[in-house]
């Protein structure tokens, strides 16, 4: 399953700089899931879990497999954005969209 992927950054960034941003986000992305076809799997089952539990869960509330994704995905989102971002980002200095085929 593929998926597309937005990143959501700064009026200045150039079209070049935001292609090669959403590359590093889907390499450190899918680097840290361990390979491309896991990550639209991944992040519907995380979806799954926060439409249940909400946007922070409570870890002893989630089954031992939901939260074994919960902490793959929110290592591997991490990840991506660190790759993007930086380790210090700021909420506002930008997001990301992943729109899975339906």
């Amino acid at each position: 399953m593929t998926y597309t992927l937005q990143l959501y950054v700064s009026d200045d960034t150039t079209p070049a700089q935001r292609q090669a941003a959403e590359r590093l986000f889907r390499k450190a992305l899918e680097s840290a899931l361990g390979d491309a076809a896991l990550v639209a799997p991944v992040y519907l089952a995380y979806q799954a879990i926060v439409a249940r539990y909400g946007d922070t869960p409570d870890p002893e509330a989630l089954t031992v497999e939901e939260r074994t994704v919960l902490e793959h995905w929110q290592l591997a989102e991490t990840a991506a954005i660190e790759a993007v971002f930086g380790p210090h980002r700021h909420l506002d200095e930008g997001s990301y969209q992943i729109d899975l085929p339906a």
